[in-house]
């Protein structure tokens, strides 16, 4: 179950990037589940990773990899997550890089690796190393190969999420493509459950890095499907340092916008693909004294299990939406002044039901498969926007059977 029609768009070609995919049975046979993307000799990639104090093992090798040498090669494998598992996991987590080194003939520290699938059971190992070659063979700088990866990184997700961009700076062209998975343990606190984002553009790395932060700030680290922080989460931004150059305030801005249209898109896709979504939900915080205030209100109603099945019900009960509200840790709260809309409905005000609500108007909205819920504090100047999805019955089901 999906909200919108969102089909995998066509992919230009980067210079030196290529893809693979093999059915490595990690989990479930006849299944794309293992892929490796080739970075050119040169790339700059810089990432950001989960905040889980129970961090997966391949997010410590891919860390520390990253800080020492120039990356080459992704490896991503779904189906088993190799987090809680301990030095047995890290170990597991190296073998893989060291795996991928020989096959590609680069150094083991040119590899990082990337997991996700359940958490606590140990990577099969056999299998995995044995999918390598035919992911290897198998790589390709066409668009037909960035969905077959995009497809291999998916678990509970029902459709591969792809976005792309292209830019002109000084008169030349360039162009970012991207992919991500996710679908359930969505409350990102750094990135998305995977993301890979590739761009053909020359960059400082650390420019690039500063980038890849702020961007993540307005796209991943503001959805939320059911407040849960997997020990996996990683987003990866890489330059191919093969096209133009950005290094001026304006040239940074126009790429920046760019990367903000990838990230934001990708972002997106993972609420309309949440575990049995059914809707997919702007919530809109205005009148903020500060951002992080605004998100403090908006987390609070995304995460209230209450809104949410209100949501799922297409109940126009918009007194869950004000408790959620009026519940944020926000100091010397005046609700007087608080408005709340549902699309084009107003709900509250003055601390109250708006006058001229009407349970009609209300369900009319509620009954939409994308809806926005807009809240002024009415206390300053500050906003944020949050995505999330309701909360259905099957939910519950994909979790429930997730293991079996």
């Amino acid at each position: 179950m999906a909200v919108g029609h969102c089909p995998f768009p066509q992919m230009p070609p980067l210079e030196g990037v290529r893809l693979g995919c093999a059915m490595a049975g990690i989990k479930k046979p006849q299944r794309r589940d293992l892929v490796v993307i080739e970075l050119p000799e040169g790339a700059t990639t810089v990432g950001v990773f989960t905040q889980n104090a129970f961090c997966a093992a391949p997010v410590i090798a891919a860390k520390t990899h990253l800080e020492s040498t120039a990356s080459r090669y992704w490896v991503i494998n779904t189906g088993n997550a190799n987090a809680g598992t301990g030095e047995a996991g890290l170990t597991d987590a190296y073998r893989t890089c060291q795996a991928m080194a020989e096959q590609a003939g680069v150094v083991s520290k040119a590899v990082l690796p990337f997991s996700t699938g359940v958490i606590g059971e140990p990577l099969p190992m056999e299998r995995l190393l044995a999918g390598l070659p035919d992911a290897f063979a198998a790589l390709d700088g066409s668009s037909q190969a960035w969905e077959a990866a995009g497809q291999g990184i998916l678990t509970t997700d029902t459709r591969a999420k792809g976005a792309t961009a292209t830019g002109i700076i000084d008169g030349q062209a360039f162009h970012i493509n991207g992919i991500t998975k996710g679908s359930g343990m969505i409350k990102p606190n750094m990135a998305t459950m995977l993301g890979f984002v590739v761009s053909d553009v020359t960059i400082e790395k650390s420019l690039l890095a500063r980038l890849l932060r702020e961007t993540v700030d307005l796209s991943f680290n503001a959805i939320t499907v059911d407040s849960d922080t997997s020990t996996n989460d990683a987003c990866m931004l890489a330059a191919t340092n093969t096209g133009v150059r950005i290094e001026t305030d304006e040239q940074v801005a126009t790429f920046k916008a760019a990367l903000q249209e990838v990230m934001t898109s990708l972002a997106q896709m993972i609420i309309r693909d949440g575990e049995g979504a059914t809707k997919f939900v702007t919530l809109e915080v205005v009148g903020a004294k500060s951002r992080c205030e605004a998100l403090d209100v908006a987390f609070t109603v995304a995460h209230s299990p209450l809104v949410k099945t209100a949501l799922y019900a297409s109940d126009a009960n918009w007194g869950r939406i004000l408790a959620a509200v009026g519940r944020a840790p926000i100091e010397r709260f005046d609700v007087s002044r608080v408005v709340i809309d549902l699309g084009d409905v107003r709900l509250v005000e003055n601390g109250g039901r708006a006058a001229g609500y009407s349970e009609a108007a209300g369900s009319r909205v509620m009954g939409e498969e994308e809806i926005t819920i807009r809240i002024d504090l009415g206390r300053g100047e500050a906003r944020a926007t949050v995505w999330t999805s309701d909360l259905s019955h099957d939910y519950v089901s994909i979790n429930a059977d997730y293991r079996s």
